[in-house]
């Protein structure tokens, strides 16, 4: 028993599904007191949050379905070995690899960062994969040396990955150390005095 119930039948933990109603019922409210507070914009802000709203319920399927292919075939072994705390210098390229190969939006690589973060990737590697994602696709650099010309591409690539390597390793110190921090003693190292003879 760890404290958290599941729905029956569906393996979600409740606490996570009402934050998540929580949010939506929040985001509406927004969207509603905005739309009060601001008649003359009620079109515009009713128009941009439908056409989210249809963006986010077409891509999340794919998103789903994706997630299930790499559930059941990527195990957990794979990704620490590949992406894991002793992948090194490897890991971090492979996860900028990774990041820079998809298309689609940001907010359909969180759920793939969870569960990389689930399986043992190292939070370094995850912050790459994310920031590749949002700065390094593939489709975007072919776009930005279309209008913007390769010099201008070169040099905004190569500053955004010496920037976003040694940052990710700064982050992932300081998620650890916070995580380690906020981890409770096993009831052996909290009662060991009073264990001992």
């Amino acid at each position: 028993m760890n404290g958290e119930s599941k729905s029956p039948g569906t393996g979600v933990e409740a606490p996570k599904r009402s934050k998540g109603l929580l949010l939506a019922f929040a985001a509406l409210v927004l969207i509603g007191g905005f739309s009060l507070a601001f008649p003359d914009k009620r079109a515009a802000i009713l128009e941009g949050s439908g056409g989210f709203l249809r963006e986010v319920v077409f891509i999340l399927p794919a998103v789903c379905v994706l997630m299930g292919l790499f559930g059941a075939f990527v195990s957990k072994d794979l990704v620490m070995r590949f992406l894991g705390k002793s992948s090194g210098w490897k890991g971090a390229l492979l996860s900028i690899g990774l990041g820079s190969l998809p298309t689609g939006p940001l907010y359909a690589a969180f759920p793939l960062a969870a569960a990389l973060r689930e399986k043992g990737a190292r939070s370094a590697n995850i912050f790459l994969f994310l920031t590749a994602w949002a700065c390094i696709k593939l489709p975007q650099e072919l776009l930005e040396l279309r209008f913007l010309g390769p010099r201008f591409m070169l040099i905004r690539l190569a500053l955004t990955v010496a920037l976003a390597v040694p940052a990710a390793f700064l982050v992932e110190r300081y998620v650890d150390s916070v995580a380690s921090r906020s981890e409770p003693e096993s009831p052996a190292t909290s009662n060991g005095k009073e264990m001992r003879p």
